[in-house]
């Protein structure tokens, strides 16, 4: 597996459509805008093989169907019929095989951002669309605290190595939230140098890692002593269980 590379399609305003390559072979995450999937397919001489979705929101799912005008391919993602090209229906435990790439997936139910939001987990890399950010985590759409506190903690006990694929360039700004919500984390502002390096060449600050993202996110981090402080200031409370913990940074982050 080794020979697989992980290349970021850029789509929208910070959209990326992750895009699996080996030898002549693709695979997209995510693709909510055929165009610049095709553009990268026909300039590097790939056959598309297969295309998984996390969830339904039209920036990740938008492009399904121009994409199988083009290429008759499966596509794999949750129990949504909001995401009617989905040919292969999974749920918690599955797990299925990319046979181009020599890789099986296994599938994790993250809810939270939406009710039926998944995962992908094999060969060391995650993609988990937008409920796992870097250095943050996606909004509550249509999940609650609690849903979000257990995807998260699910995600968490993967190996500190795992690469970790999301759906959207927003760490920079991620890292100045987690700055407030933890002002005393000192691995913050080795993540903010690092990340505002990258932006400064227009490159990607992704993939993070699970063990990066344990050590600085706040939204992994609702049991420790500076994040439980922070969030109780803003809530003007005393809170004590980390489900409201994360349910008051989340709040807090929406509007910051």
């Amino acid at each position: 597996m080794n020979d697989i590379s992980v290349f970021p399609v850029r789509a929208f305003q910070d959209n990326y459509i992750w895009t699996l390559r080996r030898g002549g072979n693709a695979a997209v995450v995510d693709p909510g805008d055929a165009r610049p999937v095709l553009a990268y397919l026909h300039a590097e001489t790939l056959q598309l093989v297969a295309i998984l979705n996390t969830h339904h929101h039209a920036d990740h799912v938008g492009g399904n169907a121009e994409l199988l005008e083009h290429c008759k391919v499966p596509v794999y993602g949750p129990f949504d019929e909001r995401i009617p090209a989905v040919s292969r229906r999974l749920r918690e435990g599955d797990r299925f095989a990319l046979q181009e790439f020599g890789i099986e997936f296994a599938v994790f139910e993250i809810p939270g951002h939406t009710k039926s939001h998944i995962a992908f987990y094999g060969g060391g890399m995650l993609f988990c669309g937008d409920t796992l950010f870097a250095c943050g985590c996606g909004r509550l759409f249509e999940g609650t605290p609690r849903q979000m506190h257990d995807s998260l903690a699910k995600l968490a006990v993967l190996p500190d190595a795992t690469r970790v694929y999301c759906g959207h360039e927003y760490t920079l700004s991620n890292i100045r939230f987690a700055k407030a919500a933890e002002a005393g984390n000192p691995e913050l502002a080795k993540w903010e140098r690092t990340a505002s390096a990258l932006r400064a060449r227009d490159e990607p600050t992704l993939p993070s890692t699970i063990g990066r993202e344990k050590a600085a996110n706040p939204f992994l981090r609702c049991d420790q002593p500076g994040v439980i402080a922070a969030a109780s200031q803003h809530a003007g409370k005393a809170l004590t269980d980390p489900v409201s913990v994360l349910g008051a940074i989340r709040d807090w982050k929406n509007n910051f």
